[in-house]
């Protein structure tokens, strides 16, 4: 069931006009307060006035991250900081962090958006859930914190690190739902197999997985090791974290908490509007929020959009799952490749593990990726003669699949260096930068 079916459930014509009242409020509340929305606006020649449908937003001019990198910390913050109750952010390893502050009412809301979350996961009171994500800076932790506590559930914040107190504790205090990255739910797994414990024989049973891209291979692998259900989370820190689309029983695609935010997809090339069910990249406006919305953000995330009443009763349009990022994409000789694809052609082939790195290198005026995946014991125990089998038909089905020329290392179980929070996938050393 929805946690609130009244605005879960409501009928596309109301949602399109509750869509537009609180749009153009937003857009008045920033014009009124915020500057650089004013000087925005004027330079584009729109205003409040010319919206007059839900549509109408994409005559209004985009917010990209550098924006708020430029106006650090707080430049386009549309409150006094006595009003501010919280403030969040981003780890800035590409440049000055992103600010977050929120309103006593921004709080409220975002628990409200991350409690249906976790309600259409099964989350029930009665349940332990182990919290595994950074409680600090990070949105991941607290996002999901106030949810937990919200439902009613028991709440273990043990935040990330400590992977063998993180199995012990699973064990010791019966956790039923795990809350991290998808990438950091495989270190536990792992760990736990190190300490002889079977996870499969523990109650958990439901995984939290967001912060990071991952493919449907990767949630079957999850699945098929730690014997749970594992439920996609999206969000990010510049819209409120955790909260923003979440997946239902159905799984197929991720509800957007549309009476919070209007999603659109737009031509990452020409920055055109794109139709529901065309790929491209999702742009999305806050419109609840009064500390810091933001108006046509540019995530960077390439997905598709539906509109179609879902069988779980909702009718919110559902993102299909992130194919990759328009930052992390990598141009190899002219292809485009995303670090997912290649993970989920990775995980085709029978006894390798979800661990792998990406090296783009030069050679000559040629790039040249280099594909190190990580295989299980039993591959790896066979010899280099089988090794070398595997890694030909890896680089066969990827040059196969996407039309480039690959070279593939195995490596040893355990080789890569696990992750406590998002994975470090790629390695670009044609600028010498890590990606």
């Amino acid at each position: 069931m929805p946690w609130n079916s009244e605005c879960e459930c409501i009928p596309e014509k109301e949602l399109a006009a509750f869509q537009l009242e609180k749009l153009r409020d937003t857009v008045a509340w920033v014009t009124e307060r915020v500057p650089f929305y004013r000087q925005k606006f004027d330079g584009a020649g729109v205003a409040t006035a010319d919206l007059k449908t839900v549509e109408d937003i994409a005559r209004f001019p985009f917010t990209v991250k550098n924006d708020l990198r430029d106006h650090y910390p707080f430049g386009l913050c549309a409150v006094p900081m006595d009003e501010v109750v919280r403030v969040h952010a981003s780890s800035g390893t590409t440049g000055k962090p992103v600010t977050s502050p929120y309103t006593r009412g921004d709080v409220a809301q975002w628990t409200e958006c991350v409690t249906r979350a976790l309600a259409a996961y099964g989350v029930r009171p009665g349940d332990v859930v182990q919290n595994a994500y950074s409680h600090g800076l990070f949105t991941g932790g607290l996002g999901l914190h106030q949810a937990i506590s919200r439902i009613g559930c028991t709440n273990i914040p043990i935040g990330t690190g400590s992977t063998e107190r993180q199995v012990s504790l699973m064990r010791d205090f019966r956790a039923t739902v795990l809350c991290c990255t998808p990438s950091y739910a495989l270190t536990i797994a792992e760990k736990a197999d190190q300490m002889n414990i079977d996870i499969k024989d523990l109650p958990l049973r439901v995984g939290i997985f967001g912060a990071e891209p991952w493919s449907d291979e990767m949630r079957r692998a999850i699945e098929g090791r730690m014997g749970i259900t594992a439920m996609d989370i999206f969000g990010l820190t510049e819209l409120c974290g955790p909260g923003v689309a979440y997946e239902c029983s159905a799984r197929s695609g991720s509800h957007i908490n549309e009476d919070h935010f209007i999603a659109e997809i737009v031509d990452p090339a020409t920055l055109e509007p794109l139709p529901f069910g065309e790929k491209g990249e999702l742009v999305l406006t806050a419109i609840q929020r009064r500390a810091m919305p933001l108006i046509r953000y540019r995530t960077k995330d390439i997905t598709r959009l539906v509109r179609k009443r879902c069988s779980c009763g909702r009718t919110f349009a559902r993102m299909e799952r992130i194919s990759g990022r328009t930052d992390d994409m990598l141009i190899i000789n002219g292809v485009n490749v995303f670090p997912s694809q290649v993970e989920s052609l990775l995980l085709d082939i029978p006894g390798l593990e979800p661990q792998y790195r990406l090296v783009v290198k030069k050679r000559g005026y040629l790039d040249r990726l280099i594909v190190q995946v990580e295989a299980g014991q039993a591959i790896f125990d066979q010899g280099r003669e089988k090794q070398y089998a595997v890694a030909a038909a890896v680089a066969d089905h990827i040059r196969g699949v996407m039309g480039i020329r690959v070279h593939v290392e195995i490596l040893p179980p355990l080789f890569l260096e696990r992750s406590e929070g998002k994975a470090l996938r790629v390695v670009d050393e044609r600028s010498a930068r890590f990606g």
